[in-house]
Order: C-alpha cells, then sequence, then structure tokens
C-alpha cells in the first residue's frame, strides 16, 4: 500500500512539474508575442525617421527578400579589466534564437517619447538603459544615458531563416563599468559569459552555436580596432558617415 502511495505521489509530481513547465513556456511564447506589437522606428537610408511599424512587420522578410529598415542600437559593455559582456539569446526569441551576441541589442520604440528624441541620440540611450534592465536585470541607476559612448551606426541587412530578418541602422554604443548587478531573464537571455580580448578567438573556435549577423559583421569590421582603444574611443568617433556592411 505504501510503495503505491509512493508511485502515484511521484506520478502526480511528475504530472505537476510537467504542467508547470509547459505553462512556463506558454507563459514565455506569449511575452515574445507580444513584444511582436511593440512599434519601431522606420528611417530611410540615411537615418531619417519616415513613421513607425510593429516589431512584427519590422523584421518579417517579404516575397522579395525586402524588410523594412528600421532604428537599432547594439550595446558593448565592458568591465574595469576591458572584458567584455556577451549573451546568448534565448531559444524563445523569434529572430535569431540561440545566437551569441553583443551585450544587448534592441530598439528604440515610438510609443515611447523620450526614445524618440534625437539631440545627442538622448532617444537611444534611453532605450539602451531600459533594455539592459529588461534583458539583463542591470537596474537603471548603474548605467544612466549618458554613461554610454556613442561611436556610430551601422547599416545592414540579413533575411535570416527566410522568415524572420534583419535590416537596421544600428547605433554602436560602449560602455566600461564596474560591479554591475547581473540578473538576466531567461525569457530573453540564456547565458551570460566576461570574454577578454585574447580569449575570444578561443571563444569563437569552440561555442557550439551561431553569431549574430550584426554581432558577427561589428566583429569583422570594427570591433577588434574598438576594443584596443577603450580608453580612446573618442578619437574613433563617426557620427556623421553610416557604414554599411554586407
Amino acid at each position: 500500500m505504501f510503495a503505491r502511495s509512493r508511485e502515484v505521489r511521484h506520478i502526480a509530481r511528475g504530472t505537476l512539474f510537467g504542467s508547470l513547465r509547459r505553462y512556463t513556456k506558454m507563459q514565455t511564447v506569449t511575452l515574445q508575442e507580444a513584444a511582436l506589437e511593440e512599434r519601431c522606428i522606420l528611417v530611410d537610408n540615411q537615418d531619417r525617421p519616415l513613421g513607425e511599424a510593429s516589431k512584427r512587420d519590422c523584421h518579417r522578410v517579404g516575397q522579395d527578400g525586402n524588410i523594412p529598415l528600421h532604428r537599432a542600437f547594439s550595446v558593448f559593455l565592458f568591465n574595469q579589466k576591458g572584458d567584455l559582456l556577451l549573451q546568448k539569446r534565448s531559444a524563445n526569441k523569434v529572430t535569431f534564437p540561440a545566437h551569441y551576441t553583443n551585450t544587448c541589442c534592441s530598439h528604440p520604440l515610438a510609443e515611447i517619447p523620450e526614445e524618440m528624441e534625437e539631440r545627442n541620440v538622448m532617444g537611444i540611450r534611453k532605450a539602451a538603459q531600459r533594455r539592459l534592465s529588461y534583458e539583463l536585470g542591470i537596474p537603471v541607476n548603474q548605467v544612466e544615458p549618458n554613461d554610454f559612448t556613442y561611436l556610430t551606426r551601422i547599416h545592414y541587412h540579413d533575411i535570416g531563416d527566410g522568415h524572420w530578418g534583419e535590416h537596421e541602422i544600428d547605433y554602436i554604443l560602449f560602455l566600461q563599468k564596474e560591479n554591475i548587478t547581473l540578473d538576466p531573464n531567461a525569457d530573453e537571455v540564456s547565458e551570460v559569459r566576461w570574454i577578454s580580448r585574447g580569449q575570444m578567438p578561443e571563444f569563437l573556435k569552440l561555442i557550439d552555436c551561431p553569431l549574430t549577423p550584426w554581432f558577427r559583421l561589428i566583429l569583422t569590421h570594427k570591433l577588434p580596432l574598438w576594443w584596443d582603444n577603450l580608453q580612446a574611443l573618442e578619437k574613433l568617433q563617426d557620427h556623421t558617415c553610416i557604414q554599411r556592411f554586407q
């Protein structure tokens, strides 16, 4: 009788845990689906605002391979030793799930008025502060908008899996801070790692997942130079030209 009772409890516990896992998965999918209704800022090739569209429409690949061009940003967070924080995107992400990438990548939103502010790219800075908090759990009082060094903009296009892709003018923001609190949001991020400049080549050989297209392009074209000049980034800033990467 006792053995039978233990078996029933074991089955019930397994059923409960299975149901909880399925419920958590459903919650995650619901959050990612809801995020597709956020409003991105549409721009032309010179980064002039044209209007807005849903995140869904800004990442869906058209039959002709086109994707609406919109604004984005990429944050590169370094500690005082010069190590770079990388993240692996959650497997639940709609675009480029389970890909390794830079610290944080997202969009300023048209429905948040302060993220539309053009002066000193303050809207981009505030959006980056918001997303560092949401994705990585970094308290907003640990990273202020003016802490970011705005380096340049890149323009790239990638059709991804053929259904979801990217076409962005991406603002590059560098940040060097110590004693940052990290509490990653599992809905967004599955892993985080601090990687030194010297460790990067070996890290790229050993990881068992791809890189996001924007991070791969930045890594190929610009990141080594920027990383080698963390203490002198001002001389590398280019706020006039948009870098066109293929």
